[in-house]
């Protein structure tokens, strides 16, 4: 069954006027004379003018002195995803889509909408909902103006679109906002829009039937804006464009959800995409969550629904992503070609017939059996296998304040296949991302609406707002990962509340339990736990014996200085509550003491020792002795007495000390990249580098190491990247790996400009743009600071802040931390990552995204792994074998480690004594090795140096460096 494109079943059918039931299932056929033949273009806009005449009287209130109307002028943001379609020549209406707007002059408005008159869209609506278009604030979503009265005109011979005749009413929010809730629905003025449009998707269609798709290149590309594609297949979700209700079970009241899906080829070879009964095609999981809770409503991140899987046919190889779709020597329809696309209306995505159950998939290996969405021998209701939520947990009136967030995956056996044959190329591990959406309505029925664009290659526990999200993996190369996640808050004094989420991304053996340490006079209270509703059991489903999986709860236990909760273990229940593939689980309390860094247990269901994982909880867990190299070989601690404890009774532990050795480092190890919450050091040192396009080279105030070398210098582009052997001034940024640029950090790739006195860096520190550098700590844990405070070049009140920090000890890079990103007028992509020696594989992209859709600011983004990650030193060894048994009564006395210095070999013993029931001594050896290497040198003042851009690049007047632009279409 060929499958229709995005533009939806319900144009074409209206189109060959087949079906007037308004059933849009999709056809196999169209074999009427009425089927519709011709030319489908969906276009975007290329660039364009917003006029808005608004009435400052009716905004500022009538108790005010009389102002009029005033006229503000906005320009289109080049390429914004507004689309139209278009067939035969004739618009046939818009698509759910945004323009941002870049105003063109400065003018005082009302406080609400001032602040936020930067950051505004014209947003093309949902079908069904009351108003076509609106006013947004893109940031915070936050609704201006609803427009009514429009009317669109296009012209094809100048593909031109025009929007007249609309009528800005106040909206509810923003009349509230203004404190004057009756002047929700009044006219506050009026809109009108001109663009210019350019076709990305020509489809031509003969009697219903697709016959060609083409992706034309953007018209303001001029090729620049296609990434560099990444080795091997490449499967990731590029955009969740829209979600909606498909059925409910108003018995229960749980209703069930379908999200539309793009997926993306961001890879140079062909991905397999072969229909069913075939097994080699990816499987597309759905899940939603909740955010809320707490004074912000961020203290919790929870999963409250899931899907059964989508199976993938019939790849349609469309350009959504802007990778640049190349079709040559590729198989169409049954691959999705390097750099092309795939759509999934929520629709298809939700239709029963064609989803199968979790239960058969491996979500490592991606392996699947042929009958995996086998239906026979059951009957759907409203909710089966769809994304099926409580009516509860999206009514907005039981969920004040809380956000929402869709997200899909898409898993294929093709991906895991190549990484085994080609071990450096392994893409199995980005393939989930999300979205925020809005949720509306109430009872049984709700819709939604999108907010902000999609966060690519993330999983959706990213955006739990001031958590600490990090990645493990039990058995790389065996097995997936799993994240996990914590966040501490003290809403009242002496009370503090701890929250853990687990998420399992694809690890296929499951997570059985979960364990905290707790130190001993703990108080504890509110315990509690949540998981995602499970399906029932249905025939065929996978499950043992088709029971379907558990939603039982899992059992909490507090004994023996831990809280521990659990599900059955396999061999009790195979089809127990455990912690599967795809979703989330949460665990939380209240305790009267506060947090410090621990580690906590977590077991697994179908297989693999438990493992350690760092969090934070109430000062719990026993302290692991380090050893400390003294300078005699049989050094002794001596020191004074630390305060006694009194641990809780018939405690048993056997902890394992971690040496402190000498860092090594592995050239080309994987690379992990986490969000984190550090904020911007503020540089003290101007480089020198105020300019656009320009390099300045700056000495390093000690050696770092980058995958393996090491470095004194390193030179800083004005355009975000820092570059420790190539030095290139360049403002067309390229996605990691970039070509004949080995060891460099991509910060913030982007054309920025760092010159005195552009508008947007009056707000910087000092009034001006630059690159800063501040040294924090003290030798020889000193960490160096370089901060850019940058504009856009498109835009030069667009602020792009952002730092990374090299670090003395290793691994010397750890973390970009991000600040304000303003991405309006954006004319590059924007890029990070870090790149070693590329043509081994030595890389690591954190994001590639179209210059419409800036990264997201105020975070860090914390890198760990290899490129200078620590590995012990063979001859570093440490026992600590002790087994103790306290009693009620029994008080411990610890003798501290001393503070001492290395020779060039040492040895330690570490001999603590429990004065206990029983007699603990723990030995530890280790074998540490000393070098220092000091090199001083003198530097003068470092001075820009500017690389010259080709001829063929070079900008036009009127700016001095003004990039290339299409010629003007005809009027």
């Amino acid at each position: 069954m060929p499958k229709i494109i995005p533009i939806g079943f319900a144009l074409l059918l209206l189109l060959s006027l087949r079906n007037s039931s308004g059933n849009y299932a999709a056809q196999s056929k169209q074999e009427n004379s009425d089927a519709a033949t011709g030319i489908l273009q969906k276009m975007i806009v290329e660039n364009g003018t917003v006029t808005m005449d608004l009435d400052l009287n009716r905004l500022n209130g009538m108790g005010f002195a009389p102002q009029g109307a005033v006229r503000v002028q906005f320009a289109v943001a080049a390429n914004s995803f507004f689309s139209i379609l278009v067939f035969n020549d004739l618009l046939r209406g818009p698509e759910q889509g945004s323009m941002a707007l870049v105003p063109q002059q400065s003018i005082v408005l009302p406080s609400l909408l001032g602040a936020s008159i930067k950051q505004l869209i014209v947003e093309k609506l949902p079908s069904g909902q009351q108003f076509d278009l609106a006013v947004r604030d893109a940031k915070t979503s936050f609704t201006f103006f609803n427009i009514e009265g429009h009317q669109y005109d296009y012209d094809a011979q100048a593909q031109l679109l025009s929007i007249h005749g609309g009528r800005l009413l106040i909206s509810n929010e923003f009349a509230k906002a203004l404190g004057r809730p009756a002047d929700a629905s009044v006219v506050a003025g009026k809109i009108s829009v001109g663009a210019a449009m350019q076709p990305v998707e020509v489809t031509q269609l003969v009697n219903g039937e697709i016959k060609s798709v083409v992706m034309p290149p953007l018209g303001s590309a001029n090729g620049r804006e296609t990434p560099t594609l990444v080795p091997g297949p490449d499967v990731i979700v590029g955009e969740l464009p829209e979600m909606a209700q498909y059925g409910n079970d108003t018995v229960n009241h749980l209703v069930g959800l379908g999200v539309g899906t793009i997926s993306c080829n961001a890879g140079d070879q062909p991905l397999d995409w072969f229909a069913l009964s075939n097994t080699d095609h990816p499987v597309i999981p759905q899940n939603f969550y909740r955010m809320s809770g707490g004074a912000t409503n961020d203290d919790r991140f929870e999963q409250i629904g899931q899907s059964w899987l989508k199976h993938a046919f019939t790849a349609l190889e469309g350009n959504a992503c802007n990778f640049g779709c190349n079709t040559s020597g590729c198989t169409t329809g049954t691959h999705l070609c390097p750099g092309c696309s795939d759509p999934y209306g929520s629709s298809l995505n939700a239709s029963q017939g064609g989803i199968g159950s979790r239960a058969w998939v491996n979500p490592f290996t991606g392996v699947f059996p042929s009958g995996a969405n086998n239906h026979t021998g059951h009957t759907h209701t409203g909710t089966s296998h769809r994304v099926t939520v409580a009516s509860s947990d999206l009514d907005p009136a039981q969920n004040a304040g809380a956000t929402y967030f869709a997200e899909a995956q898409y898993v294929t056996p093709h991906e895991y296949a190549w990484c085994q044959t080609h071990p450096g190329q392994c893409n199995m591990y980005n393939n989930a991302s999300y979205r925020r959406f809005t949720v509306f309505g109430s009872g049984d029925s709700y819709t939604f609406s999108g907010s902000g664009s999609t966060v690519r290659t993330q999983p959706a526990i990213v955006a739990w707002t001031g958590a600490t999200v990090n990645p493990a993996q039990p058995d790389p190369g065996n097995d997936g990962i799993w994240l996990m996640s914590y966040k501490v808050t003290n809403p009242t004094t002496g009370v503090w509340h701890y929250e853990y989420a687990l998420y399992n991304q694809n690890l296929d053996r499951g997570i059985q339990s979960f364990s905290v340490p707790l130190a001993p006079g703990i108080n504890i209270s509110n315990i509690g736990f949540h998981g995602p509703p499970q399906e029932p059991g249905w025939a065929n489903d996978g499950t043992f014996n088709n029971q379907g999986y558990s939603s039982m709860p899992w059992a909490v236990t507090q004994a023996g200085g831990s809280i521990t909760w659990n599900s059955e273990t396999f061999a009790q229940n195979q089809n127990a509550n455990a912690i599967r593939w795809g979703t989330l689980y949460n665990f939380r309390f209240d305790a009267d003491q506060p947090p410090q860094g621990v580690n906590a247990t977590v077991g697994y269901f179908k297989t693999g020792s438990p493992t350690m994982v760092a969090i934070q909880a109430p000062a719990g867990g026993t302290p692991t002795p380090t050893p400390t190299a003294s300078p005699s070989p049989t050094a002794t601690a001596t020191a004074s007495p630390t305060p006694t404890r009194t641990p809780t009774p018939t405690a048993t532990f056997t902890p394992t000390p971690t040496p402190t050795p000498t860092a090594t480092f592995t050239p080309c190890s994987p690379i992990t990249i986490t969000t984190g919450t550090d904020t911007i050091v503020p540089g003290t040192t101007d480089t020198g580098n105020h300019c656009d396009d320009c390099i300045t080279t700056i000495a390093l105030p000690f050696a770092i190491q980058l995958y393996g070398n090491s470095y004194i210098s390193v030179n800083l582009s004005s355009n975000g990247t820092a570059q420790f052997v190539t030095s290139d001034s360049t403002f067309v940024s390229v996605c990691i790996p970039w070509a004949g640029h080995d060891f460099a950090i991509h910060l913030l790739f982007q054309d920025l400009r760092t010159d005195a006195g552009l508008s947007g860096c009056s707000a910087y520190p000092g009034g001006n743009c630059g690159i800063y550098t501040s040294v924090s700590g003290t030798a020889p844990n000193r960490i160096f600071n370089i901060e850019w405070r940058a504009v856009l070049f498109g835009n030069n009140a667009s602020r792009t802040n952002f730092e990374v920090r090299l670090y003395e000890m290793a691994p010397s890079f750890r973390e970009i931390i991000y600040g304000e990103i303003n991405g309006t007028g954006a004319t590059q992509p924007w890029s990070a990552g870090v790149q070693g020696n590329s043509s081994q594989g030595c890389y690591t992209q954190d994001f590639c995204n179209p210059a419409a859709n800036p990264p997201p600011g105020n975070r860090s983004r914390i890198y760990g792994g290899g490129g200078g990650s620590p590995t012990p030193t063979p001859t570093a060894t440490a026992t600590f074998t002790p087994t103790a048994t306290a009693t009620a009564t029994a008080t411990a006395t610890r003798t501290p480690t001393p503070t001492a210095t290395a020779t060039a070999t040492a040895t330690a013993t570490f001999t603590p004594t429990a004065t206990a029931t029983a007699t603990a001594t723990a030995t530890a050896t280790a074998t540490a090795t000393a070098t220092a290497t000091a090199t001083a040198s003198a530097t003068p003042t470092s001075t820009p140096t500017t690389t010259p851009r080709p001829t063929p690049t070079a900008r036009p007047s009127p700016e001095p460096h003004v990039r290339p632009t299409p010629a003007p279409r005809p009027l």
